[in-house]
């Protein structure tokens, strides 16, 4: 159906207009009343669910009193003064599209067709159903803020802006999807953030072919940086909490915000951003420090313990003399790489086993499954003891890891290095270090700097800052010049 680009002055044409594109008196959840103000007809629509039923209520009950002029053909122009004479208390606009109409009340906010104007009102009575802002479940911190970002995106900018008191602060609103039509808020300080990659992300929101963002930032996130199989490291940082996101913003970074997802993508982005936690910033910077070095041997234990503890038993010929106990005695090399295998399953089902399972049983279940089912692989020749040590030290170290996406990257990684030096031995191993190198050095990012900075290209001053937990008077970002990112 082809939609007018204005609306008729006819009331009833305009009803019809929008029932042949509306299901109305189909879907339950489109509410439409006939009123009059004064003597002049209108018709009211809004979503049920979407919108404050008490300001409805108060909006109807005003209608009715209001004595409303009709319509002059000296003055076609008089609906918006008369309006803001006459309803003070809400948030009114006008429009002649039905399309832009279609889309308002689509999102939420009412429209009223008055008979005799081509204008209709759009008043804003949005109250979405939102839960709490509680803390995000994998970004918990002991002693700092307990709110987190909800499926709601003016609680998120209000969260945000809470913090931020800024006057620069902006959020600009756009549209994607063609089905979906998912309101998405791009939020940066206009004094700090980098004007080119505001304007890389401005064009391509607008030039992006989607039907509707399924999985809210998310895929919002693929769409902005294609990735292959070939590279699983994260492409950008994802954060829940509003803490976390204002730091950023404050450093000149640029938010995306997604109408029904509970996150913040941050852009631009580098591999150190994925090795920093909130935890590091509510601890003295000595502790901080510890605790961020801790964090980076734990991507190192996660990634080589595994493949290195295989290359040795392959080869122990590398190991020194007094380190040769570190390696089973009586096992086959071949079998060693048959139990890593079925650790390395047993660890990854018992790790989303536990996840899904409900918060009452998860702990239990873990480690009681854990101790039987490791015991009984040992008894039945399925693993040896020194396998299923290294393996639950990895899986240990996995857990370490701040960031989820990094901690399966991680494991992807773990598995084409064990797999290289079960086949190819020594050579395996070299051969996957090599890939997984390269693979870390083409993982493709928004904006114009790489994956690796600030390390390549080298900037001390940047660097400096994401290896060490800094005092707050020393970690404090430029106010009026923006920084480096």
């Amino acid at each position: 159906m082809v939609i007018p680009k204005k609306l008729n002055t006819s009331l009833e044409d305009n009803i019809r207009l929008f029932k042949e594109i509306l299901p109305i008196n189909k879907s339950f959840d489109i509410i439409t009343r006939e009123l009059s103000l004064g003597s002049t007809p209108c018709y009211f629509m809004g979503m049920n669910g979407m919108c404050d039923l008490q300001t409805i209520f108060f909006l109807f009950a005003e209608i009715e009193k209001k004595a409303f002029p009709a319509h002059s053909n000296d003055n076609p122009s008089d609906l918006p003064q008369i309006i803001k004479d006459q309803f003070l208390y809400a948030q009114i606009t006008f429009s002649s599209s039905p399309d832009e109409m279609i889309q308002n009340l689509l999102s939420g906010p009412c429209l009223l067709l008055i008979d005799g104007y081509q204008q209709a009102l759009i008043i804003d009575t949005r109250k979405y159903p939102s839960r709490n802002t509680e803390e995000p479940d994998t970004e918990k911190v002991i002693q700092g803020a307990k709110d987190g970002f909800t499926e709601t995106l003016l609680t998120n900018c209000n969260l945000i802006r809470r913090r931020l008191r800024h006057p620069g602060l902006t959020f600009s609103l756009q549209k994607i999807g063609t089905i979906s039509q998912t309101d998405i808020a791009i939020a940066y300080l206009e004094e700090h953030c980098d004007k080119k990659i505001l304007n890389q992300i401005k064009q391509k929101l607008q030039s992006l072919n989607t039907s509707a963002l399924t999985m809210g930032i998310h895929s919002l996130k693929e769409l902005l940086i294609p990735k292959t199989f070939f590279h699983p490291m994260p492409s950008a940082f994802i954060t829940s909490r509003p803490d976390v996101a204002c730091s950023y913003l404050a450093e000149g970074y640029i938010l995306l915000l997604a109408d029904t997802s509970p996150f913040a993508l941050i852009l631009p982005c580098n591999i150190f951003q994925f090795t920093q936690s909130p935890e590091d910033y509510y601890k003295s910077p000595l502790l901080g420090t510890y605790t961020r070095i801790v964090r980076l041997l734990c991507l190192l234990i996660s990634l080589l313990l595994m493949p290195l503890f295989l290359l040795f038993c392959l080869n122990p010929e590398l190991l020194p003399s007094a380190l040769q106990t570190l390696i089973p005695e009586n096992n086959h090399p071949t079998a060693i790489f048959i139990y890593i295998l079925f650790v390395e399953l047993g660890l990854d089902l018992f790790k989303y086993a536990s996840a899904h399972s409900a918060n009452a049983f998860s702990g239990s279940f873990a480690i009681v499954g854990g101790l039987l089912l490791g015991d009984m692989a040992v008894k039945l020749n399925w693993a040896n003891e020194e396998v299923i040590f290294y393996g639950a030290a990895t899986l240990l170290a996995s857990l370490g890891i701040s960031n989820i996406e990094l901690s399966d990257a991680i494991k992807m990684y773990r598995l084409l290095l064990i797999l290289m030096t079960g086949f190819l031995s020594k050579a395996g191993f070299f051969i996957g270090v090599i890939i997984i190198f390269i693979s870390l050095l083409t993982t493709p990012v928004f904006g114009h700097r790489g994956y690796f900075w600030p390390l390549l290209p080298f900037h001390w001053k940047s660097l400096r800052t994401l290896l060490f937990r800094f005092p707050t008077f020393k970690a404090q970002p430029e106010d009026k010049q923006s920084p480096p990112l």
